[in-house]
């Protein structure tokens, strides 16, 4: 049996379904991705991932280059005849689910992985996008034997509030999942405490706060070293420029460590992580920081408060709220005690909660649901799995 992925970001695959994939495989699928290709072609192919380039612009909005993606989606579901799609992100589930609702018979999985800017953005542009997306949305879920996962119960409230799904058709299953064996609890390291925030650079992550809360804490005397770990998607309309982190840098107020491909090992070297993000689908940032061991400060918004519970496993803030992201930074600073406690909850809610495992089991037995009872004869059964209520109903 064949499975099609269509993803708008080869980067976002490699990093965050590559496990999964791998996995689907083993189970007995053969696994295409169509996707935008970059840097990652040759080691997605090297495990057995047979790769489709897709020409795309994540950021454009022209009618006619969106036209050709299109078709060219159409042609790859006409040649490739998969017996199950599944698209991920908004931008590939329009173009995807469109060329599967044509297509009439085939089963689609769609994942939200986060509104994105379209819903955080207050922008008159953003709001009209969010407009169209939401009548978009219906005409594109509109096939009976297609699935909607979001990340969280947030997001599945507000498309089925829309209108945009029908209840029976969507359900939740938490993030891409975190191996626990790769993200490990470590102590926290000697010297002067490291505030962590890693993400892309994006002004919905949060990064003004966060830089105006290293600058407001060090005014009081706090010793800290306040750190960015990651680039600017160029792709994203709220991408950081590169210019403005480095005017941050020369003014003393962080560093910026960039592109980081060893991320246990920043952990490690980090005291607390912080996400001051404006609106998730469900962040790695967090699960990987509490499969670390580490004490969190996020904000109280869709996502980030799915994975952490305030006093629990960390603390939550308001968004847009760099005072009140100051005040929770310090206090976790001044008390050891409650940021090893914090920690250890952390740690166990993503083994136990969060784990790539416990992610896979449920995205096996959605794969089993929406193709009926069909499944490869080498597959093991997936019976049994933590699927969330709703997610396996019939539309």
């Amino acid at each position: 049996m064949k499975i099609l992925l269509v993803y708008a970001d080869d980067s976002y695959f490699w990093r965050n379904r590559m496990g999964m994939a791998c996995e689907v495989k083993d189970q007995g699928f053969d696994v295409v991705l169509l996707a935008p290709v970059s840097e990652h072609r040759s080691d997605i192919e090297k495990r057995g991932i047979r790769v489709i380039p897709w020409k795309l612009s994540r950021r454009s909005i022209n009618p006619l280059r969106e036209l050709g993606s299109f078709l060219q989606v159409l042609r790859t579901y006409r040649r490739e005849r998969p017996d199950i799609v599944q698209h991920e992100a908004l931008k590939a589930i329009i173009h995807g689910g469109m060329a599967a609702r044509l297509m009439g018979h085939v089963p689609s999985v769609n994942v939200i992985c986060g509104l994105g800017s379209i819903f955080t953005r207050p922008t008159r542009r953003m709001k009209l996008l969010r407009a169209l997306m939401m009548r978009v949305l219906p005409v594109v879920f509109g096939n009976r034997n297609c699935r909607v996962v979001c990340m969280n119960d947030d997001n599945r409230n507000l498309l089925l509030k829309s209108g945009a799904v029908r209840d029976g058709q969507v359900g939740v299953i938490p993030g891409v999942g975190v191996c626990a064996e790769r993200f490990v609890e470590r102590p926290e390291p000697d010297g002067v405490p490291i505030v962590l925030l890693p993400s892309r650079m994006l002004w919905e992550k949060g990064v003004r706060e966060f830089v105006a809360a290293a600058n407001e804490l060090r005014e009081k005397g706090i010793s800290a070293r306040f750190v960015l770990a990651g680039t600017p998607d160029e792709h994203n309309p709220g991408f950081i420029p590169e210019g403005q982190l480095k005017d941050w840098v020369r003014s003393g107020a962080v560093e910026w460590w960039g592109h980081c491909s060893d991320m246990p090992s920043i952990y490690a070297k980090s005291t607390i992580v912080c996400l001051p993000s404006y609106g998730e689908g469900l962040p790695n940032v967090l699960t990987e920081a509490g499969a670390s061991g580490r004490a969190v400060v996020a904000t109280d918004v869709p996502g980030c408060r799915d994975v952490i519970r305030h006093e629990a496993n960390g603390l939550l803030v308001p968004p847009r709220d760099a005072t009140a992201l100051a005040a929770a930074i310090r206090r976790l600073l001044e008390d050891t005690a409650l940021r090893r406690r914090l920690g250890s909850v952390g740690r166990q809610r993503a083994v136990h909660e969060f784990s790539h495992e416990v992610i896979m089991a449920s995205t096996l037995s959605l794969y089993e649901a929406a193709l009926g009872g069909r499944w490869p004869k080498s597959a093991s059964s997936a019976d049994g799995a933590n699927v969330p209520e709703g997610v396996l109903s019939q539309p």
